[in-house]
């Protein structure tokens, strides 16, 4: 039986009245286009918090990478700048886990375990990366069992930037050939997103991962919704970009980032 989570909160404070999350935006200095919508989105939102939910980053290999890497500086100036006006915070993804609380803290952003029960007036509202519900990948549970231990953390991060940044590529062409030769992408197992609501006695779970927007019931959870969120990919041909925007009053839509 899969062990449950810790459910952190987080409270939201009482001025609250918008908040937009985002995740799987797999920026990375090779898709400049992507970069650009996020950075508009994050200087121009009117929303009081913006919540990134994993995978902001295409790959993350030690917070130390940022001195060396222009790209990661610009990221890191956009959520600086941000930070300066509005709560922004960061769940760790599959790609990202390993940003770390150094980074975090000269950016302003506030970390999020994964998952954080967003408490908002009447609200209860489960976030989270998503991939940990996604049981159906069992190559990749294995590899994030191992992966998620300190010990593992500190000896990958313990190895030379060159070497960690060389693993980094590998894993990631593993990973495509293992999805490539996967004949369904795993979803959330749906007996343990019921699991996960009842024990944080919520009725309404956002996460992203899956790459399929949706908004789905959860089986055997009469009213509960499980909404997933877009993964961003600016193609002129066919661009993906979406924020789920929550409001105070419990209203959600799906919006396009903001524009200049």
């Amino acid at each position: 039986m899969t062990p449950l989570p810790h459910f952190a909160t987080l409270q939201a404070p009482v001025h609250w009245q918008s908040v937009d999350l985002i995740s799987d935006l797999h920026l990375q200095s090779g898709e400049p286009a992507t970069f650009e919508v996020w950075r508009t989105h994050m200087q121009r939102t009117d929303a009081d918090a913006v919540l990134l939910l994993g995978d902001v980053f295409e790959v993350w290999v030690g917070d130390d990478a940022v001195a060396h890497d222009p790209f990661l500086q610009a990221c890191a100036e956009v959520l600086q700048q941000a930070s300066t006006r509005m709560q922004v915070g960061f769940m760790p993804g599959n790609r990202d886990f390993l940003v770390g609380p150094d980074f975090l803290g000269r950016c302003g952003v506030q970390a999020l375990q994964d998952p954080t029960l967003l408490l908002w007036g009447v609200q209860r509202v489960l976030l989270s990366h998503g991939d940990a519900l996604c049981l159906g990948d069992e190559a990749y549970q294995r590899f994030r069992a191992v992966a998620r231990t300190p010990d593992w953390q500190a000896a990958f991060l313990a190895k030379p930037l060159a070497e960690r940044l060389a693993l980094a590529q590998a894993m990631r062409a593993q990973s495509e050939a293992h999805n490539q030769s996967m004949l369904s992408f795993a979803d959330a197992d749906p007996a343990l997103t019921a699991v996960w609501l009842q024990s944080s006695d919520s009725r309404h779970l956002v996460h992203g991962h899956t790459h399929r927007p949706a908004d789905h019931a959860v089986p055997g959870l009469s009213g509960a919704l499980r909404q997933v969120l877009s993964d961003w990919h600016i193609d002129p041909a066919r661009p993906r970009a979406e924020v789920l925007r929550l409001h105070a009053d419990g209203r959600h839509e799906r919006l396009p980032p903001a524009q200049s």
